[in-house]
């Protein structure tokens, strides 16, 4: 790792334009073996004794504090101005002997988050696919709520604010349910609901209706240009479809310089929702946008590219203007076009997810 002193600090403007340049975030982990976390399964944690199961959370917990301290000087050493955390890094934290464990955790926790404060690193969170708000079983909300609530809790030890510059991001959920949506989120606890932000999907909740879910339920928007694209079948981040609606989420955000987007790029054809290496088409509506989460399979090593190719290039690099046609037809790439449902998992689905090294 490269120390503080060696790190070689971006500038800050656009040479060509004279304006703030957006700070780029990393997803979670890296391609190459630097950012990595440790997790286990219920199945596994289940057989064990109730003393060895705290046993085994505790060291676990401390390993995944440690590397979480390792992605944030990592970020610094990188001029990555954001850190996506997993929400997986304290497994079982929502259950009883994993509630138990985490208070033992509160010093490191607090000097973890102030490290990141140190070093200007945001740190913001994505629950996993488990949390559905607009759910019609009112135990799934029920759970979806617990979830949350754990998540506050890390950011609370953590020591981030309650607002969204330390964002929790989650999708609607199921469809046609906006309402339910609205009112679940309008009774969640300060502590979350001062963090929730919703994002837009490609198939069920379109940007239009997440802003106005997002405004109905006083709520910042997160805004996804592929997304976008995807749902609304067009064929070009320059579609003014793209720009129009990156301002419309910008005016949910009570505080608009913190303002965070998504950018991924499909990796067959132009609107595959499977993410590519690297990120090589940019909306040009972007370079107004604060903050920008890049969803690419090779992590930092997209986020390079772009901090050369696009971030400190001329106004209309990676900017594609015409439509981007496939290489060859989408039906021989045999793409499913059909609305998947949002999956709500039973707990014995849930307990059969293999352990696995993220």
């Amino acid at each position: 790792m490269e120390n503080e002193s060696t790190v070689q600090t971006l500038p800050a403007m656009s040479p060509q334009t004279n304006q703030i340049l957006p700070k780029l975030g990393l997803v979670c982990i890296t391609a190459s073996k630097d950012v990595r976390f440790k997790t286990t399964t219920r199945k596994r944690l289940l057989q064990l004794e109730p003393e060895t199961q705290a046993q085994i959370l505790r060291e676990l917990y401390a390993e995944n504090l440690r590397r979480l301290r390792v992605a944030i000087e990592f970020c610094h050493s990188r001029n990555i101005s954001l850190y996506r955390m997993g929400s997986g890094m304290f497994p079982f934290a929502d259950d009883t002997v994993g509630e138990a464990v985490l208070p033992e955790f509160a010093e490191p926790m607090r000097a973890v988050g102030q490290r990141a404060k140190q070093l200007g690193v945001r740190l913001v969170l994505h629950p996993d696919q488990f949390v559905v708000l607009s759910s019609d079983r009112p135990e799934v909300i029920e759970n979806s709520i617990k979830i949350l609530a754990t998540h506050a809790r890390v950011m609370d030890m953590l020591g981030q604010p309650q607002s969204n510059w330390a964002l929790m991001n989650i999708h609607g959920g199921k469809g046609d349910r906006a309402e339910r949506l609205i009112d679940t989120i309008r009774s969640l606890p300060d502590n979350i609901r001062s963090r929730l932000t919703l994002e837009n999907d490609e198939y069920t909740y379109d940007a239009r209706q997440i802003f106005e879910i997002c405004q109905a339920a006083g709520v910042a928007m997160v805004f996804d240009a592929h997304h976008h694209v995807i749902h609304e079948q067009v064929d070009t981040y320059e579609d003014p479809s793209v720009a129009e609606m990156l301002e419309a989420a910008r005016q949910t955000w009570t505080n608009p310089e913190w303002q965070l987007v998504h950018i991924s790029n499909g990796d067959k054809f132009f609107r595959d929702q499977r993410h590519s290496d690297y990120i090589t088409i940019m909306p040009s509506c972007y370079r107004s946008v604060p903050w920008i989460e890049i969803e690419a399979k090779q992590k930092e090593e997209a986020i390079v590219k772009l901090q050369q190719e696009w971030l400190y290039g001329p106004p209309d690099a990676m900017v594609q203007y015409a439509p981007v046609i496939p290489a060859e037809p989408i039906d021989e790439l045999m793409i499913e076009d059909e609305q998947p449902e949002v999956m709500e998992l039973s707990a014995e689905i849930e307990e059969a997810i293999v352990e696995q090294m993220v």
